[in-house]
Formats: C-alpha cells, sequence, structure tokens
C-alpha cells in the first residue's frame, strides 16, 4: 500500500488532479443545468460522487498510461515509478481493478446508466491501450494519438450528461452536444501547450508534426473558440440584459493563452516554448467561471 501511496504523490500529485477533478466536474454540471434551463445551479451529494469519479477515473488512466508508455520512458524518463522498480506492473493492475469496482459501486447507488457509462470510459481505455501495441502508429503518431485519446474526455463528459439526467437534475437537449466541443476544446488546448516546445528528435512533441508556428496558432485557437463557444451558448439565454457581467466572466480566460502566445512568439528570438503556467491558469480561470455563470445566470 505504501508503494501505491507513494506512486499516487509522484506521478498523480492529489492536491492538483482533485482540484482539476472537482473544477472540470462542477463546472460541466453547472454549465449543464444552465443549458437545460433548470434555473441556478447549485451542487449536491450526487455532485461529490460525479468529482470522485471523474478524479478516480483519471487515476486510472495515469495507472494505465505509466503501463503502456514503459518503453518511451526508459529512454526520456527514467526516473519514473515503474521504470526504477518503485512500483510493478502488477501492483498498478491490481490498484486499477479495485478502483473499477469502486467506480461500479459508487454509481450504481446514483444509477445504473452512469454506472455502465463508467465502465464505458474504462473499456475504451484498455481498448486504446490494445490498439497502441497492435498498431505501434497508433503510440508513435502524436496526432494519431491525440485523436484516440480523446473519446476518453469525451466519453468521461457523456458519463456526467448520463448522470446528471439519471438523478433528474436536467433532460439531454442538443446544446450539450457543444459543450462536449467546448470542453474538448479546453482539454487539446492543454495538450497542446504542453508539448508546444523545443526538445529532442526522438521525443513525441507537436512542433514536429505541426510546425513550430502551426503548433503555437492551434494551441492559442482552441483557447479562444472555447471561451467563444461559451458566450455563443450563454449570452442569448440573458433575459433584459440580465448578468451581463457574470456571462462575459471566461472572457477574462483569454488573458492566459494571449500571454502563453505572447510568451511563445514575443520572446527570446529561437527558442520556442509555450509556456505551461498558462494552460494551467486558462483551466482554472475558465472553469471557475463557468461555475459563477451557472451559479448568478440560470
Amino acid at each position: 500500500m505504501s508503494r501505491l501511496a507513494r506512486f499516487v504523490v509522484v506521478m498523480f500529485p492529489p492536491g492538483t488532479h482533485l482540484t482539476y477533478g472537482l473544477l472540470w466536474t462542477v463546472s460541466f454540471e453547472g454549465m449543464a443545468v444552465l443549458l437545460a434551463g433548470s434555473g441556478a445551479w447549485s451542487p449536491s451529494l450526487a455532485t461529490l460522487v460525479r468529482v470522485v469519479t471523474v478524479v478516480l477515473a483519471l487515476l486510472f488512466m495515469r495507472m494505465l498510461d505509466e503501463q503502456k508508455d514503459f518503453d518511451y520512458d526508459v529512454l526520456h524518463n527514467p526516473d519514473r515509478p515503474l521504470v526504477t522498480g518503485a512500483i510493478t506492473a502488477r501492483e498498478l493492475r491490481a490498484a486499477m481493478a479495485v478502483i473499477a469496482v469502486v467506480l461500479l459501486a459508487l454509481n450504481a447507488v446514483v444509477s445504473p446508466l452512469p454506472a455502465g457509462a463508467v465502465l464505458v470510459v474504462l473499456a475504451y481505455g484498455l481498448f486504446l491501450w490494445a490498439a497502441e501495441t497492435v498498431f505501434p502508429l497508433v503510440r508513435e503518431d502524436i496526432l494519431l494519438n491525440l485523436v484516440a485519446a480523446l473519446p476518453i474526455q469525451a466519453l468521461l463528459n457523456t458519463y456526467l450528461c448520463l448522470s446528471l439526467s439519471g438523478t433528474g437534475a436536467i433532460r439531454l437537449n442538443g446544446d450539450l452536444a457543444w459543450m462536449l466541443v467546448l470542453y474538448a476544446c479546453v482539454f487539446v488546448h492543454f495538450e497542446l501547450a504542453r508539448k508546444t516546445r523545443q526538445g529532442e528528435q526522438s521525443e513525441r512533441l507537436y512542433p514536429q508534426v505541426l510546425g513550430v508556428h502551426g503548433s503555437g496558432v492551434w494551441t492559442l485557437l482552441l483557447a479562444l473558440v472555447a471561451i467563444g463557444l461559451d458566450l455563443a451558448l450563454v449570452v442569448p439565454r440573458l433575459r433584459d440584459g440580465g448578468a451581463l457581467l457574470e456571462a462575459l466572466l471566461p472572457c477574462l480566460a483569454a488573458v492566459f493563452p494571449l500571454a502563453g502566445a505572447w510568451g511563445y512568439w514575443g520572446k527570446r528570438p529561437g527558442r520556442l516554448n509555450w509556456p505551461k503556467g498558462t494552460a494551467v491558469g486558462f483551466v482554472v480561470v475558465l472553469c471557475t467561471s463557468l461555475i459563477a455563470q451557472a451559479a448568478t445566470v440560470g
């Protein structure tokens, strides 16, 4: 147990991931309630179940990634716990099995449908591992791997929609599909920002396939599209201009990708590295502003 605890501390820092899972889940839930016309959003016990589910599902995927990226980490991340022997693949798989059982039991209490949706999320992660093993190109081509991994985030958001519907918090509608697109933009922005930098030729980085400027443009554009989608979904719902200030709060998040773009292109010519802190700030401020929107605009 102590070996597993050390793995979690090193590879899945609880403070960071609990905050991320909380912001992601609560902002998505609040926006879904707002777009469903169910009034102002407020948290419930079911909200806590969803937060725990998202965090544990992310931990499951982290454990899975640690195993499927083993060969790459031997070369580029030799200090990773699985590479150093601080934990074994068998221990990780046993923990993954426990997580799956806990998630199934936790969500079955709320509604059978989201419990099934959680299993689909975990199953897709295992399917992707198998696909990368059988077809190495899926693992080695960074863009193809991104496209293949994106459904994990979409499936988690679908789980949130089904859980909200199963508890009667919302009725499923077409606007939720646009929310999936919005959150996909946020996810891909963060992913691109992490790997839009200089590095060794053997590393998997986006400038190698998108180009130095192309990778930066896509990183910036996706963040701005996410903000624009939110405004397009929320502002038309205002009555007589009410709560306009709250509806425009996500615009504050634009400061971070713009600052990232300046750090990427505007300083130290020849050393193009997207500042990671701006991507973190964007996610935190955008999700926080979406929560404020849901609590006030509705």
